[in-house]
């Protein structure tokens, strides 16, 4: 009987090897709340929010309790409500388009670029040279597996048309464009510290970022139901506070998130070098036999949250990875407009023809800074097999 062939397993991700050298700081950090009973807000998040204010060049930060409640403090901070329009993107996860049903709000979507996957500006600008959309009051950009979206084209469109830009930053804690941080470049900005980001809690946990006094101000009021003070309630807020143990896990892991993202850099130039040498890799923006390998345009610093192929047999190469304990994963395989809550928007298929080419063609590939690189090339052989 011939033996069955053994395969080197490689994770998408793996956390552990982040948490072994840090265990020691970790659980100090989460000790010393336990000492102080700073369990909700407090110093741990407090000391959290100044430190990452700094590193982002942000005058305001504040922790809050999810991605999502993230994005709909930042919209119900700036004003964005009931009679109001928001342009974002079809192809990103559900929160960027259900924070804006959340606040209130109806959002319009526009196509992608498919060199990018971001939102695609010269989309959004024939939205706004068309019919007039009733109460269109922003702009929410999505800087999509880590990428900033093309922060030159929004701000100008913005300018032009007097419309607010909301940052979905979920993916992309230090990412930049043109020298400026991710949460720093819009009106206001909303970060994801969900366990897989490359800046992650031990749970959930969120950010708002900005650089004006009264959107911070009403950021506070809103996380906590609304009061300015204790059990008095200006307005109708939530529950979306940050508590002390992410904040004191946030704060520990801050200091090395630098080093993480230049290690995701490293990780994504071995990746171009091996599918380059394998002879995968095609030019152009849609794949016919071989891979289409990320793309970082000029002016954007990418963090490199996924390394996203393309690729026309996508569900066939993950089903033959899998096989042989490859990780890999698929952002996103629906877009939002297909999605069965948000059909009441009047999209059908082939109205965003970029994003659906996207959801079929897409393949998130191992990424996290302690991948090694024996590890990638046996991603890039698989890959090499399965095309051969």
């Amino acid at each position: 009987m011939v033996p069955a062939p053994t395969f080197q397993p490689v994770p998408m991700l793996d956390l552990k090897r982040q948490y072994l050298p840090l265990h020691r700081e970790l659980l100090d950090a989460v000790a010393h709340v336990l000492e102080t009973q700073q369990f909700i807000l407090g110093e741990p998040v407090g000391a959290f929010e100044r430190a990452a204010a700094a590193q982002l060049g942000v005058t305001h930060a504040l922790g809050c309790s999810s991605g999502s409640d993230a994005l709909w403090l930042a919209l119900a901070a700036a004003g964005i409500g009931t009679g109001q329009a928001v342009i974002t993107t079809p192809f990103s996860f559900f929160a960027s388009v259900s924070s804006i049903l959340r606040a209130g709000a109806t959002p319009i979507l526009a196509d992608i670029d498919p060199a990018t996957f971001n939102l695609d500006s010269v989309a959004v600008d024939r939205i706004l040279k068309g019919e007039p959309i009733k109460g269109l009051s922003a702009i929410l950009p999505v800087h999509l597996y880590g990428q900033c979206a093309d922060w030159t084209a929004f701000a100008r469109i913005g300018q032009e048309h007097g419309l607010k830009l909301v940052e979905d930053a979920a993916q992309a804690w230090g990412a930049e464009w043109d020298g400026v941080k991710a949460g720093a470049l819009g009106d206001i900005a909303a970060f994801s510290f969900y366990p897989t980001k490359n800046l992650s809690a031990a749970g959930d946990a969120g950010m708002v970022t900005t650089n004006s006094a009264e959107l911070a101000e009403r950021l506070k009021m809103l996380r906590q139901h609304g009061m300015r003070r204790r059990y008095f309630h200006d307005e109708l807020g939530w529950n979306a506070r940050m508590d002390g143990f992410q904040g004191a896990i946030l704060s520990v892991k801050l200091k090395y998130i630098d080093g993480w993202n230049q290690a995701r850099r490293t990780v994504a130039k071995r990746y171009h070098a091996m599918f380059h040498a394998a002879g995968l890799a095609e030019s152009g923006l849609y794949p016919t036999h071989g891979v289409i390998l990320p793309h970082q345009v000029p002016g954007s610093r990418h963090v490199w949250h996924q390394y996203v192929i393309r690729t026309p047999r996508r569900d066939a190469l993950r089903d033959f990875l899998s096989i042989r304990g490859i990780g890999s994963e698929i952002y996103y395989p629906l877009p939002l407009h297909l999605q069965e809550p948000l059909k009441i928007l009047g999209y059908t298929e082939g109205s965003f023809p970029e994003a659906e080419r996207a959801a079929r063609e897409v393949l998130a590939l191992p990424i996290f800074p302690e991948l090694r690189e024996d590890e990638q090339q046996t991603v890039v052989s698989a890959i090499a097999e399965f095309l051969s």
